[in-house]
This record gives structure tokens, C-alpha cells and sequence, in this order.
């Protein structure tokens, strides 16, 4: 498993400019850090990756009011709107997040079970349920623990931003982590950090499906 550390503008957090200066990640993360896990017997990433999965399942069904954490002057607009993530669909490999950002429902997190960890990638679509130019990207797993799990970018994504004339994503690494009261989404890459943090003590209405939910298999 590699050990590497590794969307969102009002459109795709693949293509927000780092024209900004920001903070250290670092220094943001580490205040933001989820408690310290508690010990367990099971440490190989298989089970590790069951874990997270599983803490992540009691919220199937369930939808949360988040906001952005993190202060890039690039997510001012992003912040200003209503954010929402519904983990709307579960099954035995693969759980599926839209992400809602006010009326955009273009975005759903997909994290599936692999072999030797877990797969985040991001399935970014049109209102009329046609895949975005920019979508499918994400990564493995580069690091688990019960709480925390970094997907740096792979390959395929690498490719997908060179062609689209994102450069600057080819280092992206994206974060998720899970605590029985938060659920938060990170990207971060040199000079770039994103954080959005949802509150899982407080449940809210169930938004509407995500644009293509007929069109991926969705109901």
C-alpha cells in the first residue's frame, strides 16, 4: 500500500486556482485533526477499511448540514451556499455521498471497498444526468485508520486532469474522516486546502436525488 500523503469550486474542486496564498494544510488540519482512535486489535488495512466502511453505515439513509472549514479566498462563493452530503446509498462494497451545494447537485462522493483498502472517486454530472468532462477522478487509499482515511491521486485521475488542462490537480490528495460526530471531506495539494465539515449529531430532511441517479443505476 503506498504511503503517500495526499471537487470544489462553485463548479469542480479539480479546477480551483491556487492563485491564492493559504495557510499551511498542516497548520489547518491539525486543527481540525479528529481525535486520536482508540486502540484495536485488528490493524491490517483490510480491516481497517472495513471499519471506516462500517462506521459510515449507521448514516445510510441519512442526510447533514456541513460548512467549509477551511479559508482559500477561492471557496468564499462555495462557503456562502447551503452544503448538504446524503449517504443515500449502501451496499456490501460501495457506499455513495451526494454532495449538494445549494441547488447544484451535480456531485456524489463514491467509496468503494477494494481488495487491500479503499477507493474514493468522484462522480461529477450535468443536471440533464450526462457525465461532466471532469469525473470518475479520486484514488486509493494511502493511509487508514479508524477514523481518517487519504486517497492520493492515481494515474488514471493524473491523466484525466492533464488532459482537461488541470495541471495542478496531478498532486492532489483528498481526505475523509469520520468521528461519532463529524463527517469531513479535505483536499489539499501545495498551496490548496479545502476542508468541509458536516455535523452528525443533527440529521436533516433528505435532499433530492443527485443529477444522473437514473442515469449511474440509482434510483
Amino acid at each position: 500500500m503506498k504511503k503517500i500523503l495526499i471537487p470544489l469550486c462553485l463548479t469542480l474542486v479539480a479546477a480551483c486556482s491556487d492563485n491564492t496564498s493559504t495557510p499551511p494544510a498542516k497548520e489547518i488540519s491539525a486543527e481540525r485533526a479528529p481525535v486520536s482512535e482508540s486502540p484495536t486489535i485488528e490493524t491490517t488495512g483490510a480491516a481497517l477499511a472495513d471499519q471506516f466502511m462500517d462506521a459510515l453505515r449507521p448514516h445510510c439513509g441519512k442526510a447533514y448540514a456541513g460548512q467549509v472549514v477551511s479559508t482559500d479566498e477561492a471557496d468564499a462563493g462555495f462557503a456562502a451556499k447551503p452544503l448538504k452530503m446524503h449517504v443515500r446509498s449502501c451496499t456490501a462494497d460501495e457506499i455513495r455521498i451526494p454532495f449538494h451545494v445549494g441547488d447544484d447537485r451535480s456531485r456524489t462522493w463514491v467509496i468503494t471497498r477494494t481488495a487491500d483498502g479503499l477507493r474514493l472517486k468522484h462522480d461529477h454530472r450535468h443536471e440533464d444526468g450526462t457525465e461532466d468532462a471532469v469525473t470518475q477522478y479520486g484514488g486509493d487509499s494511502g493511509s487508514i485508520t479508524l477514523q481518517r482515511t487519504t486517497f492520493p491521486v492515481d494515474q488514471e485521475s493524473i491523466d484525466l486532469f492533464l488532459k482537461e488542462g488541470l495541471d495542478v490537480s496531478v498532486t492532489n490528495i483528498w481526505a475523509l474522516d469520520i468521528t461519532p460526530s463529524l463527517f469531513a471531506y479535505e483536499l489539499s495539494r501545495e498551496n490548496r486546502f479545502f476542508r468541509t465539515e458536516f455535523d452528525l449529531t443533527a440529521p436533516i430532511s433528505t435532499p433530492p436525488p443527485p443529477w444522473g441517479a437514473s442515469t449511474n443505476g440509482e434510483e
